[in-house]
């Protein structure tokens, strides 16, 4: 028998029997808009994740100081002060795969601007640490080498601080501020970046000369952490080991001491939340993909009752000639047309539903090929799995005995 004609006598069969065909479905409607809706979040976040950590820096490198040990518990990386600006020109002299390094100290502090005060961090760097740090100026400009060798009163604002202190949309260029009374002119305000990932204000931020923070507010020789940047993606690795060897050189450790600092990159931070996302993203595709099995035992169980009330019918055409091939194939169609037609529907409600999530939720959702190329075909491979056996049953009834049922 011609397979357009087995179509045929699928479709026709189907139709008569429209709202049980559509609960049919509905379970591989459902279980493929799960997933495809589950894998968009997840695609999303990690996306999401990984935009956040790019933001902190181009192909930054971040090396910290060592771990303090206490009764024998570490206390972890930068417990413990080993690095000065020392080992910060070493980097910047010797280390051939990168091209920007910045000393880095920090310190919380009140800063008060006439009636106004506002408590934040003020990050103590070089020029470079803009650079490293993807900061772009909105207006005015970054402190100069000078104002680094003669530790300057001056400082960059981000734009959480300038609106409590000066008000929404006012410019700060050429302004004093008091940070812990000590008076410093506003000579940068920074572009708008917005919260990361992990819910900080990137904008809450006050950036002054390295040397000014260390001697006026900090009264130390050494570093919370030293930034850097590869010259390229592919020579992080090469300039971490590198950076690495040069330190401990600095630092004077014996091939048997340990590291007193810690080298990380961007990419080590990203990779270790990728994972995470990832099994995140497995994970609820796998509990999505629960209603795909439902739907496909939905589809076994309909092929059953199929089967039955067409018994007498399954006769008639093993009787005029028809093969079990036949029979098999036509069953076989019409479970593969049940599953394909609710993989669509599903396809098209997946991506409607990740789309009101994104617009109403505000959730971050990104709708890849893959995910639909994998839930069309799962669907399919659900209407081949569960219609087999009840059309297999179907191609093996004896034609007498099938022409006898009542």
């Amino acid at each position: 028998m011609k397979i357009v004609n087995l179509i045929k006598i699928a479709y026709r069969s189907l139709s008569k029997n429209k709202f049980r065909v559509f609960l049919t479905m509905l379970g591989i409607i459902i279980g493929v808009a799960s997933v495809i809706t589950m894998l968009a979040i997840g695609e999303g976040s990690k996306q999401n994740i990984q935009t956040s950590i790019s933001s902190l820096g181009t192909n930054s490198i971040t090396v910290y100081a060592g771990s303090m040990n206490m009764g024998g518990v570490r206390m972890g990386a930068g417990s413990y002060s080993t690095l000065t600006e020392k080992d910060a020109d070493i980097i910047r002299a010797r280390c051939e795969y990168v091209n920007a390094v910045s000393p880095v100290v920090l310190k919380g502090s009140q800063i008060i601007a006439g009636s106004q005060n506002w408590h934040t961090i003020v990050y103590g760097g070089t020029s470079d640490y803009f650079a490293i740090r993807n900061l772009a100026i909105a207006s005015g400009n970054i402190f100069s080498t000078s104002d680094q060798r003669n530790a300057a009163k001056v400082c960059v604002l981000g734009q959480t601080v300038a609106t409590n202190l000066f008000g929404e949309g006012k410019d700060p260029v050429g302004s004093f501020v008091r940070i812990n009374s000590i008076p410093f002119r506003v000579i940068g305000l920074l572009e708008k970046k917005g919260q990361n990932t992990f819910g900080q204000d990137q904008d809450d931020v006050i950036v002054a000369p390295f040397s000014t923070v260390q001697k006026r507010m900090l009264s130390t020789i050494y570093l919370n952490s030293i930034l850097a940047s590869a010259k390229s993606e592919a020579d992080i690795e090469n300039a971490k080991d590198q950076i690495t060897e040069l330190v401990r050189m600095q630092h004077k450790l014996a091939i048997k001491d340990e590291d007193d600092f810690t080298v990380r990159s961007q990419a080590d931070i990203a990779n270790v939340f990728g994972s995470i996302s990832k099994v995140l993203t497995m994970l609820l595709a796998s509990i999505a993909s629960i209603s795909l099995l439902v739907g496909g035992i939905g589809i076994m169980n309909i092929m059953f009752v199929s089967v039955t009330e067409r018994t007498r019918e399954i006769g008639i055409r093993m009787a005029v000639g028809a093969k079990g091939r036949d029979v098999l194939i036509q069953f076989m169609i019409e479970a593969i047309f049940i599953s394909f037609i609710g993989g669509m529907i599903g396809i098209l409600l997946g991506i409607s539903v990740a789309g009101l999530i994104a617009k109403f939720g505000g959730w971050p959702v990104v709708i890849t090929m893959f995910s639909i190329l994998l839930s069309f075909i799962f669907s399919a491979a659900v209407g081949l799995f569960f219609g087999w056996y009840p059309a297999h049953k179907a191609s093996n009834l004896n034609p007498i005995d099938a022409l006898r049922y009542e």
